[in-house]
């Protein structure tokens, strides 16, 4: 199955290595984004997002923000993993309130990103 998928973290580092093992788990099509005002942008821009991996930590509109307005929006439906540092338990309930579909804490491996992509699309 072909997703076209939304990569949102200001870190352009942390991008190209989820931007990566994500093609080496075969994928394609994916958008980058700086941070979540970027990424609603790019939403509402790009058609036929299918899926977006958030960071949490980011300037101007943090993963947070960004899943706050996905998920009251036109676009409330749309998977989001969320991949962070932020590993507390107070954190990780408060994203799963927000709407995060999952949620991974860095570092992680491709074999994770991809269970856990599988395992929301399963649900969704």
């Amino acid at each position: 199955m072909s997703l076209k998928l939304l990569i949102v973290d200001d870190s352009a580092t942390m991008r190209r290595i989820i931007v990566n093992t994500l093609k080496r788990n075969g994928h394609e099509d994916i958008i980058e984004a700086e941070d979540g005002a970027d990424a609603y942008a790019k939403l509402e821009t790009e058609s036929g997002i299918d899926f977006i991996i958030t960071d949490w930590n980011m300037p101007n509109m943090s993963g947070l923000e960004f899943v706050n307005k996905v998920r009251g929006g036109e676009f409330s439906k749309l998977p989001i993993l969320m991949v962070t540092t932020r590993s507390i338990k107070e954190d990780i309930i408060e994203a799963m309130k927000a709407g995060v579909n999952s949620y991974i804490v860095k570092p992680f491996t491709p074999q994770t990103l991809q269970e856990k992509m599988d395992k929301i699309l399963e649900n969704v």
